[in-house]
């Protein structure tokens, strides 16, 4: 089940509004004359539709990440009720085993069985298929832990809250990564208000326009590209191809983020933003900075500092994370390929381009990055290596013709897609912000009036388009879902 789907629009989120509704009400009954917020019905709403929410594609494992979280909330509580330090750390380590080798026999056994095959040492392949979300959901675990262990989170003392947390449908499946400080509080007491409902509605609304508006449609443009053969591929195809797909992973990730952030918005939940306008960066490590921000954050805090950060083996800590970032991705090695590639740009900006980019014109940076990026995510693309190659000669112009009318087809037919693509890539949300409030005079009835209305009728179109493209459609699975 994914957020762009019409049974989770009109019956799941439905059914799961007028039980949760009825949960608070139960709530605001037993808080009645309390000095703190009850959540105990709306909390086990939220568990139970969550559960659903994942068997509905993955009914053999749920009770794998059942078992995950409840081999964390005995770590966890290990870890709190230890006053000796050498016992915690040793508690600390065995939860972190645990989860890494859940995700490894999961995620990396077929992939690590491959390569000693490929070596000469024959082994057996395992059939195990990849659970939908195990990355995201086994690194929001680990988090837990290190943060209960550093004492920055207090531990979860219910089974059923943590379980919320790891669980909770939002975010579950395609991030993004919640770190468990970030909702500790909120767990066990949040409010919600009318404002929070239309911010989260909004939020929702214009995830879903990205998502089925504008990357279910590049995604036919990619695939009529980079899908099928690639003997035949132009020079010109190669470059609309990966163009689109460009503007398909932001798009379909971005806007899977903002409907993510919109509903824990609805439910009292305050999440952290996942992306800042990448596209718009000066460098590629500026880039790293807007993209997938809380995945970069949780490398950062768990991995890069740890190993000593910028104070000692800098290099080898950034190829280490970029190393790990590109495994993250998948159990492939065009991924390794990939996180090995930013992070030899990344140290190569950090001695370099960093330190002179102040005298270089800002619309040269934009493209030098943009260039880089669109290679990057030709990597990304193809776990092939030997279709990797082909695709590669072919956006050099090493092989195949230049031009394709079919190429230009995919422009001129879908100009008005690319416009508003390009456009939405930009902080236009914030500019007509603050167009308005210089145009109103700011805050006054005017503005607000003016912002209801501008909302209203862009909320309208977004479901009125959304459901008559979604009505028929082939190609609507989340991108992220894989990983």
């Amino acid at each position: 089940m994914v957020f762009s789907d019409l049974f989770f629009l009109f019956v799941f989120i439905p059914a799961f509004v007028i039980v949760y509704l009825l949960a608070a009400a139960i709530d605001r009954t037993f808080a009645a004359g309390a000095d703190r917020q009850v959540n105990v019905a709306k909390n086990a709403v939220l568990v139970i539709f969550s559960l659903i929410f994942y068997a509905w594609g993955e009914p053999v494992y749920v009770f794998l990440m059942l078992a995950s979280v409840a081999v964390n909330f005995a770590v966890g509580l290990m870890i709190d009720n230890s006053g000796d330090r050498r016992r915690r750390k040793a508690a600390l380590v065995a939860g972190l085993i645990c989860n890494l080798l859940i995700l490894s026999v999961f995620k990396y056994l077929g992939f690590f069985a491959q390569v000693l095959n490929d070596v000469g040492i024959s082994v057996a392949k395992p059939g195990i298929a990849l659970p939908i979300g195990i990355s995201f959901y086994t690194f929001q675990s680990i988090s837990y832990l290190i943060d209960v262990y550093r004492r920055e989170s207090p531990v979860q003392r219910r089974y059923v809250d943590l379980l919320l947390y790891i669980s909770m449908f939002p975010q579950l499946i395609a991030g993004p990564i919640v770190r468990y400080g970030t909702v500790a509080q909120e767990i066990g007491g949040r409010r919600v208000t009318a404002g929070d409902v239309s911010d989260g509605v909004f939020r929702f609304l214009i995830g879903l326009g990205k998502k089925v508006i504008i990357a279910n449609q590049f995604s036919e443009i990619s695939d009529q590209f980079l899908a099928g053969g690639l003997d035949s591929l132009s020079t010109a195809g190669a470059w609309v191809g990966i163009l689109a797909f460009t503007m398909q992973i932001y798009f379909d990730f971005s806007g899977y983020s903002d409907m993510a952030i919109g509903i824990g918005r609805c439910l009292g939940f305050h999440f952290n933003e996942n992306f800042n306008h990448p596209y718009c960066c000066s460098s590629i490590t500026d880039f790293w900075r807007r993209w997938h921000m809380s995945l970069g954050s949780f490398f950062r805090d768990y991995v890069y500092i740890p190993l000593g950060g910028n104070r000692r083996h800098q290099s080898v800590n950034i190829m280490i994370v970029w190393f790990l970032t590109g495994m993250w991705h998948g159990a492939s090695w065009n991924f390794i390929i990939w996180g090995v590639y930013f992070g030899i740009i990344v140290m190569f900006e950090k001695y370099t381009l960093l330190r002179v980019q102040h005298v270089i014109p800002r619309p040269l940076l934009h493209i030098y990055s943009l260039i880089l990026v669109v290679v990057g995510w030709g990597i990304f693309y193809f776990d092939d290596f030997d279709r990797m190659l082909v695709f590669f000669n072919a956006f050099v112009g090493y092989a195949g013709t230049l031009d394709d009318f079919i190429a230009v087809n995919a422009l001129t037919d879908k100009f008005w897609l690319w416009v508003v693509a390009i456009v939405f890539c930009m902080p236009v949300r914030r500019w007509i912000s603050g167009f308005t409030t210089r145009c109103l005079g700011g805050g006054g009835a005017l503005e607000s009036f003016v912002t209801l209305t501008a909302r209203v009728a862009l909320s309208a179109g977004i479901v009125v388009l959304s459901v008559a493209l979604l009505v028929g459609a082939t190609n609507n699975a989340f991108l992220y879902t894989r990983f």
